[in-house]
């Protein structure tokens, strides 16, 4: 039974999202994976984030369980799973932007070189998510 069969602890949506959401290796996935094309367990082991393979295991199986990613074989190395993000995955996206800005705005000096290489100038947020999603689906489409 996955998390979205069972009732949320209230009715807050803030709450709710966070129930889903709301450890702090879910979105440093779908970061990896919608940014940075990481696709493999061992693409995400090997990431700058020092995530326990543990983890990293109950994270992507948590993810799969909630629709957010699906996981199908490597068509080149079938003993190798490939995790792809879903719609809902993608529907993401905004979240991540939104974090990358208050971040920008409000802690800049500590991250400023790596928040402008994932958002560059712009602040036009709507255009900024259909390039981030156009160019996953690019990274992704051969598989």
């Amino acid at each position: 039974m996955s998390i979205l069969n069972k009732p949320f602890r209230c009715d807050c949506p803030v709450t709710s999202a966070l129930d889903l959401v709301g450890d702090k290796w879910t979105l440093v996935l779908v970061k990896q994976m919608l940014l940075e094309y990481k696709m493999t367990f061992k693409d995400f082991s090997q990431s700058d984030s020092s995530i326990a393979p543990n983890i990293l295991s109950s994270r992507l199986k948590k993810m799969e369980s909630l629709g957010f990613i699906v996981k199908k074989n490597h068509p080149e190395n079938k003993k190798t799973n490939l995790y792809l993000l879903t719609a809902r995955g993608l529907s993401l996206s905004p979240i991540i932007i939104e974090l990358a800005m208050w971040t920008h705005e409000n802690i800049k000096p500590i991250n400023e070189e790596k928040l402008n290489e994932l958002y560059g100038e712009s602040k036009d947020k709507e255009k900024l998510n259909q390039a981030i999603i156009g160019k996953y689906i690019e990274q992704t489409i051969v598989l």
